[in-house]
């Protein structure tokens, strides 16, 4: 069973009116173990990763995460609700006014 858009009205507002990384952080911190935040970190960096069309054996190494996450990542790359997608793209946006 899925997540419930409904139920997570509250959260989502909350994490939407935070204004910086160190508001979200603190958030985070309070909301989840450090070991929560670590897999997240982990899975996005894994996206990352497949987005640039590394190997499974490249991420896992430089991930240090297992074949079975960056399996579960993939699938939700391909078959997901376009969250890291979006999530990849809006981050492609704010970096090409660095480059």
């Amino acid at each position: 069973m899925g997540l419930k858009h409904d139920d997570a009205t509250k959260l989502l507002d909350a994490i939407l009116r935070l204004h910086t990384r160190e508001e979200v952080m603190a958030f985070l911190e309070d909301l989840c173990t450090i070991q929560e935040i670590n897999s997240m970190v982990q899975r996005y960096d894994v996206a990352l990763l497949l987005d640039q069309g590394l190997t499974y054996a490249q991420i896992a190494e430089i991930t240090r995460a297992s074949t079975a996450t960056i399996s579960r990542v993939n699938r939700s790359l391909v078959y997901g609700a376009d969250g890291y997608r979006l999530a990849i793209a809006r981050s492609k946006e704010g970096n090409e006014g660095n480059t």
